[in-house]
């Protein structure tokens, strides 16, 4: 059967992001060099590049796919990634804001829900078969999967850099219980593989 998965990059005092997010600046001042690992090093962490690019279906939160802010965004905006964003596959975005799914190339298509995470879920494990679904992000989107036990597995990929605040990730999930399954590092990242017991 498949499971929903995460990826999230977080710094050691546990943010995804830094602070100050702004269109300009999505991840917060200094946020960006969470992911060194991902562009510096992809041979060396090909593992895990390819294991977020995995599933079947994806889910984000809005502020992943428009920037921080709770206002609808232009009807212009086609997301951060350009015309080919790296998904490949279905993306199921958490809004408040009704708009009309939104197809790009190489088989990404933006399907907007409006009515919670549970309906987001049931639409991604439909689109993606016998294939995970992952939670993309950002943190907000995964606190809720997690407080909700509607998350399998969740892989942290630990920078070895201090944000000092911005978007905290752990906060306020309650009493979590993570079985550790895998640690592999490489100089600029250490992933580490949680099982999510229910």
């Amino acid at each position: 059967m498949s499971q929903v998965t995460c990826d999230l990059t977080v710094s050691l005092d546990g943010f995804v992001a830094g602070p100050n997010q702004r269109v300009e600046e999505p991840l917060g001042d200094g946020g960006e060099l969470l992911h060194r690992w991902m562009f510096e090093e992809p041979e060396a962490n090909a593992p895990e590049i390819e294991g977020i690019l995995a599933a079947g279906a994806f889910i984000m939160g809005r502020n992943m796919f428009a920037g921080p802010g709770p206002a609808a965004w232009d009807t212009e905006w086609r997301g951060w990634w350009g015309e080919d964003p790296p998904y490949h596959a279905p993306v199921f975005v958490l809004t408040h804001h009704r708009r009309e799914p939104l197809e790009m190339e190489g088989g990404t298509t933006f399907n907007f829900v409006t009515d919670g995470i549970e309906s987001a879920l049931m639409q991604a494990r439909e689109a993606a078969g016998d294939k995970d679904v992952a939670i993309a992000g950002g943190a907000q989107t995964a606190r809720q999967y997690l407080s909700a036990g509607l998350m399998d597995e969740l892989r942290l990929h630990i920078s070895p850099m201090v944000l000092g605040g911005g978007e905290r990730l752990l906060d306020g999930v309650g009493d979590l219980q993570l079985e550790q399954t895998q640690v592999r590092a490489t100089s600029l990242v250490t992933h580490v593989r949680y099982r999510v017991v229910h």
